[in-house]
């Protein structure tokens, strides 16, 4: 289903147990896509068959793109879960390589916090310099590992950029292998906070994660919430996005897909 040189894709739902049943899923409403979600066991790299998931999307006529798991913090302090996230990059790259997969979507962590009795203080924030020469390592690492590929690292809001996220992320964006996700619920969610940022950098977004919201609740079904999803619709357009209909339930996707047809 494609609107322009859009495409529209699905994630992975607890509902679909199985990488075909997800697939059999998406080819049957007319989706385009996979988003592969690495928080679950069934997509960890020791679980996934190059060949076996290279002949699912062969036999659906889909494709995939990857979530990388929401734990990862390249920045850890400590240098060996740092280097154990740094690793999986390392190696989903690889993966992305052998599978074609174009777009590896990544949240930013926000790390450890310190409780103080007049506020909150963000390590990352505290100890910026060394946070940000991680950032500056993990960027060149990427960029040395995708080479000429056609990846891209784009890297997705949640629940409201801090000020040195804000500036990690530009030193992403310095390299041609990092872009921006949108995720517009999360952004509506917390008060349309992100958008400002995001819209700064516009020419590089390339993904979109697309559903409705009611208040601070999300991920609801297109045209179920208050959100003005055409606004959004037409930045994808715009943009040339990917866009993931992120519903958490078949229903929610299967009611998303006849809203757009409604619209389209």
């Amino acid at each position: 289903m494609a609107l322009g040189i859009m495409s529209f894709g699905m994630p992975t739902l607890i509902e679909t147990r199985t990488l075909e049943e997800c697939a059999k899923l998406c080819a049957e409403l007319g989706l385009d896509f996979i988003e592969l979600n690495m928080n679950l066991p069934q997509y960890q790299l020791d679980k996934i068959n190059v060949d076996y998931f290279r002949s699912i999307a062969d036999k659906y006529g889909i494709y995939y793109t990857i979530h990388l798991d929401e734990n990862l913090n390249v920045s850890d302090f400590n240098s060996y879960v740092a280097e154990a996230y740094i690793k999986t990059v390392a190696d989903t790259i690889k993966i992305a390589k052998q599978l074609d997969i174009k777009v590896l979507n990544m949240h930013m962590a926000k790390g450890v916090y310190f409780t103080l009795p007049d506020r909150k203080v963000l390590l990352f924030s505290e100890y910026k310099e060394q946070y940000l020469k991680s950032i500056t390592d993990f960027r060149n690492m990427c960029e040395t590992a995708i080479g000429d590929a056609d990846i891209k690292i784009c890297i997705e809001n949640c629940d409201g950029y801090e000020d040195f996220q804000k500036e990690a992320i530009e030193l992403l964006l310095e390299s041609k292998v990092f872009a921006l996700s949108f995720d517009v619920g999360h952004n509506h969610g917390i008060g349309g906070t992100d958008e400002e940022f995001i819209m700064k950098h516009k020419d590089r977004l390339h993904h979109i994660h697309l559903h409705d919201a009611q208040g601070r609740k999300n991920h609801l079904a297109l045209g179920t919430g208050e959100m003005n999803i055409e606004k959004y619709l037409s930045l994808a357009k715009e943009q040339n996005c990917r866009v993931v209909l992120e519903t958490k339930t078949i229903d929610g996707l299967k009611q998303s897909v006849e809203w757009l047809k409604n619209i389209l």
